[in-house]
C-alpha cells in the first residue's frame, strides 16, 4: 500500500469513526497496519487506534498500540513522533490507573529536546500528569499541573484543551469538597462547548454534563444532577463510550442513594461495577464499592458494609489513591465505634490521620481538615490550598506550608 493510498484509507476510517461506525473504522485501520509500508502512515493509524480504543474503554488494547507506536517513532527517528507516542503511553497507563507510570512517561515527554512539547502537546502532557497526581491524591502537584495545562490552553487559544482541563478541575474540587468550584469549572467547560464546539465530538458535551451532574448531586440539587447525567448517558450510549457509561451509572446510583432510594441504587452500582471491571478502571471500582458500603451502612448491615470496604481498600492501595483510603478508614472507624470494638477503632483512627498527613488535606492556617465538609477553598501560587476564610482573616501573603517545609532539618 503506497503513501497516497494509506492516507486515503486513514481518512476513510476517520469518516466511519465520526459517523459512529466504529467497528468498520477499526477494520479499515487494521488493514492499513497490515499492508502499509509507509512508516508515517503506520504511525498515524496507530494514533487513531489508540484514541478509538481509549473511548471504547479497551485500555489494554490502547496500551498495546501505544507501545507499537513508540517502536514506529523510533524507526522514524523523529522527536515529535516520539513525544506523541510517549504521551499516548502515558494516557494508556492513566486509564489503567497506573498513575506512577503515567507521571514517569509524562516527565519523559517534557524532557525530550527539540519537540512540540512547548507548544501543541505540552498542555496535554500537563493535563495527563495532573490526572495521574489526582489519582494518587497528590493534590498540590495535581493543581500545579492543571494550572500549567490551563496556561498552555490560553496561550495557544486551545479551547478544546481548556474544556478538558476544566472538567479535571471540577473533579479536583469535588474531591477536596469545594462544591462551588466543583460546579463552576464543568459549567465553564459546557460554555466552551457551546461557544466553540460546533465541530467538536459530542464527547466534550457529555463530559461536561457528567461533571456538572456530580457537582449538583454533592450540592443536593438532585433534579439538576439527574438531568445532566441523563444527557451525558444519552451521548455515551450513542457513541459506545463504555467508560462514560460506567461513570454515569455510578452517578445515577449516588443520586438514588442521596434520595434514600437504596432499592434503585444497588442495581445501578452493580451495572457500574460490571463495566468498571470490564474496562479495568480500578479507581472507579473503589468509588462504586464506597457507595455500596454507604448503602449497607444506611441499612444497618454493618458486616456487609465491612466486606465492601475491605475489597475497596485492597484496590485503593493497589492504585495508590490515598483519599479513597482515607474515606474507607473513616467509614470503618464509624462502624467499629458503633460495634464498640475499641482496638479496631483505634487502628483506623491512626490510619485515617496518616492519610490526612500524606495528602496534606488540612489547612495550614487553622489546622482543620480540608475535604471533611463543603468549604470554599483558595489556592496560593504554590498550589497549596487553604480555607478561603482563613486566608482572608490572616491576610497571608506567603504560604505557611512552604515556610514550614523550608525550616525542616537538612533543608537545602
Amino acid at each position: 500500500m503506497g503513501q497516497d493510498q494509506t492516507k486515503q484509507q486513514i481518512e476513510k476510517g476517520l469518516q466511519l469513526y465520526q459517523s459512529n461506525q466504529t467497528e468498520k473504522a477499526l477494520h479499515v485501520w487494521m488493514k492499513v497496519l497490515e499492508k502499509s509500508a509507509d512508516l508515517v502512515g503506520r504511525f498515524r493509524v496507530l494514533g487513531c487506534l489508540v484514541t478509538a480504543h481509549s473511548e471504547m474503554g479497551r485500555y489494554k488494547e490502547m496500551l498495546k498500540f501505544a507501545v507499537v507506536q513508540i517502536d514506529t517513532a523510533r524507526e522514524l527517528e523523529d522527536a515529535d513522533f516520539l513525544l506523541e507516542s510517549y504521551l499516548n503511553l502515558a494516557r494508556s497507563n492513566e486509564k489503567l490507573c497506573e498513575f506512577h507510570k503515567t507521571v514517569s512517561y509524562c516527565k519523559t515527554c517534557l524532557g525530550l529536546p527539540g519537540t512540540r512539547a512547548g507548544a501543541q502537546l505540552g498542555g496535554q502532557v500537563s493535563l495527563s500528569m495532573g490526572n495521574a497526581f489526582l489519582g494518587l491524591s497528590l493534590f498540590q502537584k495535581a493543581l500545579e499541573s492543571f494550572e500549567k495545562a490551563l496556561r498552555y490552553a490560553h496561550n495557544n487559544d486551545d479551547a478544546m484543551l481548556e474544556c478538558r482541563v476544566c472538567c479535571s478541575l471540577g473533579s479536583f474540587y469535588a474531591q477536596v469538597k469545594d462544591y462551588e468550584k466543583a460546579l463552576f469549572f464543568p459549567c465553564k467547560a459546557a460554555e466552551l462547548v457551546n461557544d466553540y464546539g460546533k465541530g467538536w465530538s459530542l464527547k466534550y458535551r457529555a463530559m461536561s454534563q457528567y461533571h456538572m451532574a456530580v457537582a449538583y448531586r454533592l450540592l443536593g440539587h438532585l433534579g439538576s444532577a439527574m438531568e445532566c447525567c441523563e444527557e451525558s448517558m444519552k451521548i455515551a450510549l450513542q457513541h459506545g463510550d463504555r467508560p462514560l457509561q460506567a461513570l454515569c451509572l455510578l452517578c445515577f446510583a449516588d443520586i438514588h442513594r442521596s434520595r434514600g432510594d437504596l432499592e434503585t441504587a444497588f442495581p445501578r452500582y452493580d451495572s457500574a461495577m460490571s463495566i468498571m471491571t470490564e474496562i479495568g478502571n480500578r479507581l472507579g471500582q473503589v468509588q462504586v464499592l464506597l457507595g455500596v458500603a454507604k448503602c449497607w451502612i444506611a441499612r444497618k448491615a454493618l458486616d456487609k458494609a465491612l466486606d465492601a470496604i475491605e475489597k475497596a481498600q485492597d484496590l485503593a492501595e493497589e492504585v495508590g489513591n490515598k483519599l479513597s483510603q482515607l474515606k474507607l478508614h473513616c467509614l470503618s472507624e464509624s462502624i467499629y465505634r458503633s460495634k464498640g470494638l475499641q482496638r479496631e477503632l483505634r487502628a483506623h483512627v491512626v490510619c485515617f490521620h496518616e492519610c490526612v498527613e500524606e495528602t496534606e488535606l488540612y489547612c495550614g492556617l487553622c489546622g482543620e481538615s480540608i475535604g471533611e465538609r463543603n468549604s470554599r477553598l483558595q489556592a496560593l501560587p504554590c498550589s497549596h490550598i487553604f480555607h478561603l476564610r482563613c486566608l482572608q482573616n490572616n491576610g497571608t501573603r506567603s504560604c505557611p506550608n512552604c515556610r514550614r517545609s523550608s525550616m525542616k532539618p537538612g533543608f537545602v
